[in-house]
């Protein structure tokens, strides 16, 4: 049975998306089968894959009942990895479902045949605790959290881990917190070494030894519609996230 991790930050501008992109290329250019599903309206994950956002059928179809997962998964064009593309629609799906009953469970039950299919499965959430990421969080196993070395990483955490803990009390009690990876990080600055050792030893057993740099490439590469270790799979920031893929597929 395959895992499904939702990549979650209730903060914007952390490095949600690249890691979830990046993390599902690297543990596909290993060898496994890996689905990422973009449950985001911004849709920044199919688009940092080269996919257009008016594919049909796509997420917004899958979550309100209009198309089964199977129809809507694509290809990215790498191998061992396909994409369930978003749609701006997506983000009527907001207002829609806490008007359905059962709707939290919802992807759950849509995404269940993903786990016969694919080793891993990656859920891009959106920056928000709404409905999609409630209901990526039902659906998931586990939870991957970006957090961005600058003066506000802490915001914003205290309220995701407390809406995991409600999910785990009334809607999954197999959730839990994969780890926090820290992102966009200059080691040069004393900022980030201060940020880095705080967010450590709030979270001791929760960060992950690797750290993403910010780098330059990272951030060229959706433009490419290529994944980092597609677009430079020599630079820094490449090497970052083989390591990170190392450390999430160990602690299972």
């Amino acid at each position: 049975m395959g895992t499904i991790y939702a990549v979650a930050n209730q903060k914007g501008g952390v490095g949600k998306t690249t890691t979830a992109v990046n993390a599902a290329a690297c543990v596909a250019e290993a060898g496994y089968s890996t689905l990422l599903a973009d449950v985001d309206p911004q849709c920044n994950a199919t688009t940092g894959l080269g996919l257009a956002k008016d594919l049909d059928p796509n997420m917004y179809d899958v979550v309100v009942g209009d198309a089964s997962l199977e129809d809507a998964i694509h290809g990215s064009g790498l191998d061992g990895l396909d994409v369930v593309p978003s749609s701006p629609d997506l983000a009527g799906a907001n207002v829609e479902l806490p008007r359905v009953a059962g709707s939290e469970t919802r992807l759950r039950d849509a995404l269940s045949p993903a786990r016969g299919r694919y080793a891993f499965t990656f859920l891009d959430c959106p920056p928000s605790l709404g409905p999609l990421t409630v209901g990526a969080l039902v659906a998931a196993d586990r939870v991957l959290v970006p957090v961005q070395t600058e003066y506000y990483a802490l915001e914003g955490l205290a309220g995701l881990l407390d809406t995991v803990q409600m999910i785990q009390r009334e809607l999954n009690p197999k959730l839990t917190v994969a780890g926090m990876v820290l992102t966009m990080h200059d080691g040069r600055t004393r900022l980030a070494q201060d940020v880095e050792r705080e967010v450590r030893q709030h979270f001791p057993n929760l960060v992950f030894d690797t750290v993403i740099p910010r780098n330059v490439r990272i951030s060229e590469a959706p433009s490419f519609g290529r994944p980092v270790i597609h677009h430079d799979p020599h630079c820094a920031g490449a090497s970052a996230y083989f390591e990170l893929a190392k450390e999430v597929a160990a602690r299972g």
